[in-house]
C-alpha cells in the first residue's frame, strides 16, 4: 500500500524523484524558510530536514528490499526524529536530500524494471514491492512539494 499514491495522480515516478531536489531548490531560493504557518506546524526548513531523513531512510529501504528475502522494514516517528531540527539549516538538509537523491537514482536506474517485483513488508502498511517504494518516495516528495509551494505563497 502506498498512502502516498494519491500525488502521483499519473505522473512517472521516476520523473518525479529525479525533478524534486531542483524544485526544491527554485522553491526556496528567497523565501524565508523559518517562518511557521501555525505553532506545531512545520516551517520550511524542518520540512526539508524531514526530507532528507527520508531520504537516508528510503536509500536504506531500497537497498533491503534488494538485499533480502521477505525483510520488514522499520518504521520509525517522524516527529522524534524533527525534534533535533534545530541543529540544522535550510541549505545543508537541501545538500544531503539532493546527495543522497542523487545516490538512490542511481541505484534505481541500475536496477529497473528487473527488481521493480521485489517485495518487502511494512509493519503498518504490509507488502510492497520495490516498484512501490520508489512510487512512494515520489508520491512523498510532491507531497511535501505542495507543503512548501503553501508556506512560500503565504509569506
Amino acid at each position: 500500500m502506498n498512502p502516498y499514491a494519491k500525488f502521483l495522480d499519473g505522473r512517472d515516478a521516476l520523473e518525479v524523484i529525479g525533478a524534486t531536489a531542483g524544485t526544491l531548490k527554485n522553491l526556496i531560493t528567497g523565501m524565508d524558510t523559518e517562518k511557521k504557518p501555525a505553532p506545531g506546524k512545520w516551517c520550511a526548513r524542518e520540512v526539508l530536514c524531514h526530507l532528507a531523513d527520508c531520504e537516508v531512510v528510503f536509500a536504506y529501504r531500497l537497498r533491503q528490499t534488494l538485499a533480502m528475502e521477505h525483510h520488514v522494514i522499520q518504521p520509525f516517528d517522524q516527529d522524534d526524529w524533527a525534534r533535533n531540527y534545530a541543529a540544522y539549516d535550510a541549505a545543508t538538509a537541501l545538500a544531503v536530500f539532493s546527495a543522497v537523491r542523487g545516490w538512490n537514482q542511481r541505484l534505481i536506474r541500475s536496477v529497473m524494471p528487473g527488481a521493480a517485483a521485489k517485495k518487502v513488508t511494512h509493519p503498518e502498511r504490509g507488502e510492497m514491492t520495490f516498484a512501490v517504494v520508489v512510487e512512494t518516495m515520489a508520491g512523498h516528495d510532491l507531497n511535501h512539494i505542495g507543503q512548501i509551494e503553501r508556506l512560500k505563497a503565504g509569506s
